[in-house]
């Protein structure tokens, strides 16, 4: 059975909520989620699962009870997306995040001959600067040729966040990927694969460390009871601090380099 989705919208109160209703064979009851590009989403059981062939009554219960929550998040993203806007793009002189910190984007032709583009960060008198210099041969966009830096930088990161953690916690990840999750940040299998956003490097270290020994403590405590949280705490005690700053930053993460991407570049 596959995940299925379809567009729908409620009148609440406040007004009209436009939301994805999502059903997925692995829900085991009604959960709903602020997407940082799609809004509202609310995830059911398959309508062949007791109970709910026909959610609409759980999930207008569900949406009229959490409405304020859920309007003050969506503002909230509305507003995180302007100020990402108001930084310039992906053009010469915008400001883009990398380590937590912003720098100033700079665009330059590549040398003479050079028939790739390449991305380099440079300490700057007064910022730091992410310079990207540009091959008339090299057909990717700006945002393509900067993802794939950003790429390479976080998997060398995460890797190396590995490496310092594992005989601690007294783990062996089997595989560790790094790709583009849109709703977690990290996941764990019981198999031990590892996956990760590479969007962390955007983030603070000390948030992409945290996400890290998140994802190896899974490899432990398969959950998040007290066990799981202890075994967390054990090796970075502030890690609620680190963790809120990812989901204060989500939009503005998720929405980094999304302008400069073309159809075909962001579903590769």
């Amino acid at each position: 059975m596959t995940v299925t989705e379809t567009a729908a919208t409620l009148r609440l109160p406040g007004g009209p909520l436009d939301y994805t209703l999502r059903r997925s064979p692995r829900s085991r009851g009604l959960r709903v989620v602020i997407h940082p590009d799609r809004g509202v989403i609310v995830t059911v059981p398959p309508p062949g699962r007791r109970g709910w062939s026909d959610p609409e009554r759980q999930v207008r219960v569900f949406l009229v009870e959490r409405e304020p929550w859920l309007r003050r998040q969506l503002d909230r993203h509305a507003r995180d997306r302007s100020e990402l806007a108001a930084r310039g793009g992906l053009r010469d002189g915008a400001r883009v995040r990398f380590h937590g910190d912003l720098h100033r984007l700079r665009l330059q032709p590549a040398g003479p001959g050079s028939r790739r583009s390449s991305v380099e960060r440079v300490g700057g008198v007064d910022e730091d600067e992410i310079v990207v210099r540009l091959a008339p041969a090299d057909r990717r966009s700006t945002a393509a040729v900067l993802e794939a830096w950003l790429k390479r930088r976080a998997r060398l990161e995460i890797e190396r966040e590995i490496h310092r953690h594992v005989a601690a916690l007294d783990v062996a990840p089997i595989a560790v990927s790094v790709r583009d999750q849109r709703t977690r940040w990290g996941s764990a299998s019981r198999h031990g694969r590892l996956a990760f956003s590479w969007r962390l490097i955007l983030a603070p270290p000390e948030a992409l460390e945290t996400v890290v020994i998140h994802e190896l403590a899974h490899l432990r405590v398969f959950g998040h009871g007290p066990r799981f949280w202890t075994v967390v705490a054990s090796r970075r005690p502030d890690h609620a601090i680190w963790r809120r700053w990812l989901r204060d930053h989500s939009t503005e993460l998720h929405g980094a380099l999304d302008e400069g991407l073309s159809e075909a570049e962001r579903a590769s």
